[in-house]
This record gives structure tokens, sequence and C-alpha cells, in this order.
């Protein structure tokens, strides 16, 4: 089995990503249960804004679809930002758009049969509402969201430090990191068994 993780980080490699830390649990406990994980900053990558699978002129989003397509489970990790999602998870979510128009060899959109999660991170607050907003558009292209796949850490409103700055709160977050990567492969599996048909 295969996942990919799509870290929407605004921070270029090798800058450290507090949603990469975080996302890290998650890939560990898939590791785990022998699922190939591949990890893929948005931010490293030349992604212009669009909602076609190429764009051409060196448009790197199609090595992002096939891994996408090459991948049963979908971990979808961004930060915060105005208790928002950041602009690059906003862009990956527009450029799946293609997606809902892909279809399979019985013709299913691409995306059935595949799980999806979310890892949120920020000093603000709104975890629970960026989460909404990325399993909502990721159930419109197709996936099946299981029940609590998805961890977060805020440190709640105002400043302060960031997750790799402190403990506080990070046995929280990494439990239910565990408890959706166990959910991510538990469905992912029943799907493999008993896929959605045409």
């Amino acid at each position: 089995m295969r996942a990919v993780v799509l870290n929407c980080t605004l921070k270029k490699s090798p800058e450290q990503s507090n949603t990469d830390l975080l996302a890290q649990v998650v890939i560990d406990e898939l590791t785990k249960k022998d699922v190939e994980v591949t990890s893929f900053r948005l931010a490293d990558h030349e992604i212009p804004p669009g909602v076609v699978t190429d764009l051409g002129g060196g448009d790197e989003w199609p090595n992002v679809h096939r891994l996408l397509l090459d991948a049963e489970i979908l971990v979808f990790a961004t930060p915060t930002w105005v208790g928002r999602p950041s602009s690059l998870a906003q862009r990956a979510l527009e450029r799946m758009d293609a997606m809902i128009s892909e279809t399979d060899d019985q013709d299913r959109p691409v995306a059935y049969n595949r799980v999806a999660g979310v890892v949120v991170t920020g000093n603000e607050d709104g975890a629970h509402h960026v989460i909404s907003e990325i399993c909502g558009g990721l159930g419109d292209i197709g996936y099946t969201i299981p029940g609590q796949a998805w961890t977060y850490w805020n440190r709640g409103p105002g400043p302060g430090p960031s997750y790799a700055d402190t403990d506080e709160g990070h046995e929280w977050s990494e439990n239910t990191a565990r408890t959706m990567a166990a959910n991510l492969h538990a469905v992912a599996l029943a799907l493999a068994e008993r896929p959605i048909p045409a």
C-alpha cells in the first residue's frame, strides 16, 4: 500500500516546517503498517494556479498527480494562516479539481476507493474550520474521509511558540495522529477488498 503526503507549508526546504513535524508522526505510524510513504513539499516546486492537470511550460503538478494516482492514502497537511488553509493548500485543491472529471477503467472518478485525512498546525485557532474546508473539497473530488482521520496542533488565540518550540499539546496531537494513520489504513484496506462499484 502507498501513501502520499502533500505538505502545504509556505516554507521551502531545508527550512524547518512545523507541519512536516506533525505529519511525520502519521508517516511513522503508516510505515509501521508497511505503507510506502512519499512526502511532497509543494513550496519546493513550480505549481502555477489552475484547474487542469497539466498547464505545460514547466508545470510540476503532473508529478504530484501521478503520485496521487499511485497512492491509496492521501495525507493533506497544512499550516493555518488567518484562520484558513495555506494558499498552497487551496492551490492543491484547485489543481485536484481536474480529478473530478478524470475516470478509471470503470468510469468512476479516479479518487474513488482512495482515502484522505488532514494534518493542521498553526498558532491561530481555527483548526476545525481548516479540516472541514479541506475534507469538504476532498470529498467533492471523490476521496473517502474516514472518521477521525485528522490531527492538529495550535496554541490557541494570540501569538506564541510554534509546534517545534514547545512540548505543549504534543501528546494529544501525536496520539490523534496515530489514530488518524490507523483509521486511514483500515478504511483503505476495506476499500481495496470491497471497492465502491461503478
